[in-house]
């Protein structure tokens, strides 16, 4: 699983790299055979003026060419990154799930 971390008007400090890349890898560890890409944009929209604005924008890429688009929004950009990244998994989940349920129709349908 290739991770490209971008920002915009936020610094990556190592330690934001670091929990970004943990929580990442924890959250789609169990998928990481079908996972070929997760790009990771960060922003902080309003500036200084704070807000709910640090923002967390994960594309995730498989290796079958789907993709799943997550955005989330808080004050404290962890909690967007906490955030965004269970919605990740669980939606990798769901596509997957889908995916196995299309599949085993399809089999039953042939050895009827």
């Amino acid at each position: 699983m290739q991770l490209d971390i971008r920002s915009q008007d936020i610094t990556i400090t190592d330690a934001l790299r670091v929990y970004l890349t943990r929580r990442l890898r924890f959250a789609l560890g169990r998928f990481a055979g079908r996972v070929t890409r997760v790009s990771a944009r960060i922003a902080d929209v309003n500036g200084p003026r704070g807000g709910i604005d640090k923002r967390c924008h994960l594309l995730v890429t498989l290796r079958s060419g789907d993709r799943v688009r997550i955005e989330e929004a808080d004050a404290d950009l962890y909690f967007a990154i906490d955030r965004a990244a269970e919605r990740a998994r669980r939606a990798l989940q769901r596509l997957l799930e889908r995916r196995r349920e299309m599949n085993t129709d399809r089999i039953v349908e042939w050895s009827a």
